[in-house]
């Protein structure tokens, strides 16, 4: 009787240890479902992928799952080494916002060979076909946003101008940029074939307005040249179109030194901190507001659908073409600020405080 009594605690036992084993997972396990995330982003030096990276890792997080958030310094063999490590460590789901497009090829084919999906974060990676969804906001239509304001800003259907205007847009290796480019020249392409507007300089293909990392320093430097050589005789620059805040800001620094005539126009993208206080004081006219966390919870909603086996939540499977074939995309609507409604779009909403933007 003892020893059927001693069988049944121990069978008791076991039963319990294993139910709780399956309940609580293994000691080994991590995140959701034993399901970890890597998330590389490509630096700190930019004020709005910190934001995307704080963004992501706290919803993934809330929805439960382990997260590997690191950034490359904008240094590709750093993001490649990160990347690795991600695929080693066991990460699930990889969500990559390239430095360089063109150059992760080789570290993704590992990633395909261990059945990890990839989603590609705000820029697409090109010539690879380990990329299983894009994320992004709708990047030709941030470019047409830029052009419209400039457009409307100077009454280009109505005035009679000429208007002088320059342009400056972002990193060649970065495939957005060439979305943001079109999608403002698709709007002033047509008044400057009329000759109601005037690019000073004479540079307006993508290759010779291209912005090398995007770099303010960069944007300035090319400012400063362009203002000596084209507009010291007192020559008016009515609207410079930049792609983003970062070369925005390298145009305000250039012109604040370099010129002395009314100020143009200055059109940028994503709202930073810097370059809101620049809109308030009147240094730029206006900044798209991708708001991130809108952007973030899509990217996590396509982790969950990914690691439950479903298809993950598109609504374009026709614009992004990698080199490898059409990438279904997820794309957030884009804003602009400006002076007139940067208060409900940024401050009302919770993106930043009134004491960020004093």
């Amino acid at each position: 009787m003892k020893k059927k009594l001693l069988s049944l605690i121990m069978a008791t036992t076991m039963l319990f240890a294993g139910l709780f084993t399956a309940c609580s997972g293994s000691s080994g396990d991590s995140g959701k479902g034993g399901k970890k995330v890597g998330v590389s982003m490509p630096t700190k030096d930019l004020q709005r992928w910190n934001q995307d990276g704080d963004n992501m890792k706290k919803q993934l997080e809330a929805a439960g799952y382990e997260v590997d958030l690191q950034y490359a310094s904008n240094d590709i063999n750093t993001q490649v080494s990160q990347i690795e490590n991600m695929i080693n460590n066991g990460c699930s789901v990889l969500v990559i916002a390239s430095i360089d497009g063109e150059s992760l090829g080789t570290v993704l084919q590992q990633a395909k060979e261990k059945n990890i999906p990839v989603i590609a974060y705000d820029r697409l990676i090109m010539n690879s076909d380990a990329v299983t969804y894009y994320a992004t906001f709708d990047n030709y239509k941030v470019g047409k946003f830029q052009g419209e304001y400039i457009r409307d800003q100077l009454d280009l259907e109505n005035a009679a101008g000429p208007f002088n205007i320059e342009l400056v847009t972002g990193d060649p290796g970065d495939n957005n940029a060439r979305f943001f480019f079109k999608g403002a020249m698709d709007v002033l392409q047509p008044y400057i074939d009329s000759g109601k507007l005037v690019v000073v300089s004479g540079q307006t293909s993508f290759e010779e307005v291209a912005t090398a990392g995007w770099a303010s320093d960069a944007a300035q430097a090319r400012m400063e040249a362009i203002l000596s050589g084209n507009y010291a005789d007192g020559t008016q620059l009515d609207a410079v179109m930049c792609s983003n805040d970062s070369t925005a800001f390298g145009v305000a620094n250039a012109l604040a030194s370099n010129y002395t005539g009314k100020y143009p126009i200055i059109t940028g993208q994503d709202c930073d901190i810097a370059n809101v206080k620049n809109i308030l004081a009147d240094k730029q006219s206006m900044s798209i507001f991708k708001d991130t966390r809108d952007l973030a919870s899509k990217v996590v909603e396509m982790v969950q659908a990914i690691l439950e086996g479903k298809e993950a939540p598109v609504n374009d499977k026709e614009t992004y073409d990698n080199g490898k074939g059409i990438v279904p995309s997820y794309l957030c609507e884009p804003k602009f600020a400006d002076k007139n409604n940067y208060k409900e779009l940024l401050i009302d909403s919770g993106y930043y405080t009134e004491d960020q933007l004093a």
